[in-house]
This record gives C-alpha cells, structure tokens and sequence, in this order.
C-alpha cells in the first residue's frame, strides 16, 4: 500500500515564515492604497464644497459667502448671524452648526465637510477628549470674505482687514488670482475650531502659525482654489501643533525654520495687501 507523504515540521514552518515575509511586504502597499483612497475622498469633498461656494457667489452677484464665525484670542469670538459654516469644530456633537451654515443648501451632505483621514475626536467643556469623531475637518481662509470691513474691537476700531486682508468680491481676486488663491483648506485638527483659517501678514505677528495645515495625508493636505481646481500640497517636514489653547482658542505657535518654506508658500495662496478699511 502506497504511503500519502505528509509535511514535515520544517517545511510547514517554511510555508508559515514565506506567507508571514509576503505579507509583511503587502501590508504597507495595502496601506498606502487604503490612505490613496482617502485622500480621493478628501479632494472629491473639497472639490464638492468649492462648488458650494461658487454657487453661492453666482446667486449673489459675485460676493463672496460670508466667513464670519471667527474667534479672537484677544476678545473672544467676533460672531456675525450668519457664515459659510457656525460652531467649533472641537466640541460640535452634531452637524447643527453645518446645517445652519450658508454653504449647506448647495449640498445636503453633511459627510463632505469632514476629511477620512481626520481620526479626531471632539473635548468637552473642559477640554477632556471624548470618543466621538469631529464632524468637520476644513476650514476656509481669512482671504475669502473674511469679516472684511467689521470693526475689530481688539485693533483700537480697525477694519479687519487691515490685519486680515481679504476679497469681498469674486471680481477682486487679481492677487493672487483664482489659481492661486486657496478656500478651502484641509485643516490641522490641533488647530481646528472655529471657521476661519487665519494667517498673520507682514506687518502683525508675521512667523506664526495661527492655524495650521494638516499633517494627515502622507505628510500633506488639500486645498481648493478659487478657480475650482484642488490640489494635495505635501510639507517640508511634518506639520505639527504644540502650543495648545488659551481661552479656548489655538495659541499662536512659531514657525521653525524648517517649515518656513511651506509657511511662505501657503502665505502666497492668500491676499497679502489690505484694504485699509475701504472697498477696492
């Protein structure tokens, strides 16, 4: 009778170590693919809320929709009635705030105002994390109708945009132009509250971040371009947020020299020059 030959001990523990090796090889490719297919994701909800924006400036003969809901370290939040989204970003339990949002009945999708590869989760009161994800992961920039001509009472009465320059109208986006001027921004969760990404200009606190980019996609973020186009930008080095918060609002970090690169570049997709106080 013919004997079956079987495994030996040493062949099986052969098979076991070349599947074991395989799959250490794979593993990483198959994350990579898996981050490739969030940041899609990410850029097609951009891409999605660029369009939002756009809507609302075509039905309201080019003025851009408002970026109002801001919090300033000096005098707390400097709210208006109404803004492209309400809330904070930290501690928001539901999309409430989003669906009061101007920018909401362009697209009914709550899912596009927070990134795949965001895994924050809000704080409470106290600032004690809790278990729930964030609702929202973008922000939109202080360039882009960001309170504009309001008196800021934290400047001695100056116009907001003074120290934040920004386009109230489609029609004055000349510098940078709609390529280069970002709206949407993939938005470092550190930093991520109210509605605003704020950036310092050349004459007020200029070398600090204010808000900060992510870090969440493969050391990058996505942004969205007045022109409609987005793109994934990837960083120097990494873009992380240290400082923590003052009255609740994200403390002013100094940019290392390293990241002083990608601080000038993300400076260039905004306006630089003011208004001083007067319509252009």
């Amino acid at each position: 009778m013919e004997r079956t030959r079987a495994f030996t001990l040493i062949e099986l523990l052969v098979v076991i170590a070349v599947i074991a090796i395989l799959a250490a090889l794979l593993l990483p490719a198959l994350a990579n693919a898996k981050e490739q297919g969030r940041c899609i994701n990410c850029r097609s909800n951009l891409k999605q809320l660029q369009l939002c924006w756009e809507m609302y400036g075509n039905d309201n003969g080019g003025t851009l929709c408002p970026n109002n809901w801001v919090f300033s370290m000096d005098m707390g939040a400097l709210l208006t009635s109404s803004s492209w989204c309400l809330g904070d970003a930290r501690t928001d339990t539901t999309t409430s705030n989003i669906q009061a949002g101007l920018l909401y009945p362009y697209d009914r999708s709550p899912g596009i105002y927070h990134c795949p590869s965001d895994m924050s989760t809000i704080v409470d009161g106290n600032g004690n994390p809790l278990p729930q994800p964030r609702v929202r992961s973008y922000n939109m920039s202080q360039s882009v109708n960001g309170l504009g001509l309001m008196p800021d009472p934290a400047s001695s009465g100056l116009a907001v945009d003074v120290i934040q320059p920004c386009f109230i109208k489609f029609s004055q986006i000349t510098n940078p132009p709609p390529s280069r001027l970002f709206v949407f921004i993939d938005e470092n969760e550190n930093t991520l509250a109210d509605d605003q990404f704020g950036y310092p200009m050349p004459n007020y606190d200029y070398g600090n971040w204010w808000d900060m980019p992510a870090n969440r996609h493969d050391q990058g973020a996505c942004l969205s371009f007045a022109d409609g186009h987005v793109e994934r930008w990837h960083w120097v080095v990494p873009m992380i947020y240290s400082s923590g918060y003052i009255d609740n609002g994200p403390n002013p970090q100094p940019v290392p020299p390293a990241q002083m690169t990608d601080y000038t570049r993300v400076g260039n997709a905004m306006r630089i020059k003011p208004m001083d106080g007067l319509p252009d």
